[in-house]
């Protein structure tokens, strides 16, 4: 039975607990339910009624940049080349990961509170799967490389270039530039010769 639509003040209420909750993972800090409800101006009872964890909280916040990210990986599916669809949509995940504080930890996280999140992180796993198969297909990138592979060395580059680069965004999103083209050239098959 679907649930009945939200008020408006209810809409406010919850939209407003989101924005803080986005400040804070912008800021850094930990999502603690109490220090949102203060932040946001709305009771503590409030924001436990739309997010019961500080994981569903976070993972509503991280959901628009993984729905983003799928919609970038199926256009991705479309193009002519399949290096260059897979490599694209590996350069948008990674600036989109080094960007957006909230995407790592929800990725990382062994089981999901919202099971919403289950799903568009399937859907994502999905979608990145088909692009490396097609890249593999067209004998472009080495058959022995495996997706298992990849999200540890996306990992990687995104931790590399944020602990190198902590000085500022740019400079992270540009060492995730360059560390994530280093990888991308060892992933590559050779062409063959003629």
């Amino acid at each position: 039975m679907p649930s009945a639509p939200l008020r408006k003040d209810a809409v406010r209420n919850r939209q407003k607990i989101i924005d803080v909750a986005r400040r804070l993972v912008d800021e850094g800090a930990p999502l603690q339910l109490n220090d949102v409800a203060r932040a946001a101006g709305v009771g503590v009872a409030t924001v436990y009624r739309h997010f019961p964890t500080p994981e569903a909280l976070l993972e509503t916040v991280a959901t628009p940049g993984i729905e983003a990210l799928i919609t970038h990986a199926e256009r991705a599916l479309h193009g002519e080349d399949p290096w260059t669809s897979l490599s694209d949509y590996l350069h948008a995940g990674a600036a989109a990961v080094t960007a957006d504080a909230s995407l790592s930890p929800v990725f990382a996280a062994p089981v999901e509170a919202l099971p919403h999140i289950a799903e568009v992180k399937r859907r994502l796993n999905e979608v990145f799967g088909q692009l490396l198969d097609h890249a593999q297909a067209a004998g472009l990138v080495d058959p022995d490389v495996t997706q298992a592979d990849l999200l540890p060395l996306m990992c990687g580059v995104v931790h590399a270039a944020t602990v190198r680069s902590a000085t500022s965004a740019e400079d992270r999103s540009f060492a995730t530039r360059r560390y994530l083209t280093i990888t991308l050239a060892g992933l590559r098959t050779a062409p063959e010769n003629v």
